[in-house]
């Protein structure tokens, strides 16, 4: 399980060193994606493999489902990380994310995120905002 809250930066060469803590579990060879609210999703091979598989299951006669799955796999590639724990980013990801050079990178249970620092600031400060909210209408969800 991926958990915890770290700070980074890219190098000059556009390479994010992905916490020693995930390196095990996400592998030497993992996928990225664009996630929700502007960041990126990092899964480990079989994680990815189960979320393909669901994708796969569901109606293509529906128009959201195409625009989910289009919005999900055309962004995602599959990453290598090196003897130091380091992989590029790719353009469109860093592009789509806004990252620039400081990220925070997020466990959040079964994905990693990458969040530029400017943008997981301004989500923390909101979400914290209706934090008690959201935990009420989690609930209803038996959590």
């Amino acid at each position: 399980m991926f958990l915890g809250e770290y700070q980074h930066s890219l190098d000059e060469k556009c390479r994010i060193t992905i916490p020693s803590k995930f390196r095990e579990e996400l592998g030497y060879k993992f996928v990225a994606t664009k996630g929700l609210d502007n960041c990126i999703f990092l899964y480990p091979q079989d994680e990815w493999q189960d979320i393909e598989k669901k994708l796969r299951s569901l109606p293509f006669t529906r128009a959201d489902v195409r625009s989910f799955v289009r919005f999900f796999f055309s962004g995602a590639s599959e990453l290598d990380l090196d003897k130091q724990g380091r992989s590029v980013l790719p353009l469109n990801l860093r592009e789509y994310a806004e990252i620039d050079r400081d990220v925070i990178i997020i466990g959040v249970g079964t994905r990693v995120e990458i969040w530029s620092t400017e943008k997981w600031t301004d989500y923390n400060e909101n979400a914290q905002s209706s934090y008690e909210e959201i935990a009420e209408s989690l609930v209803d969800l038996g959590i």
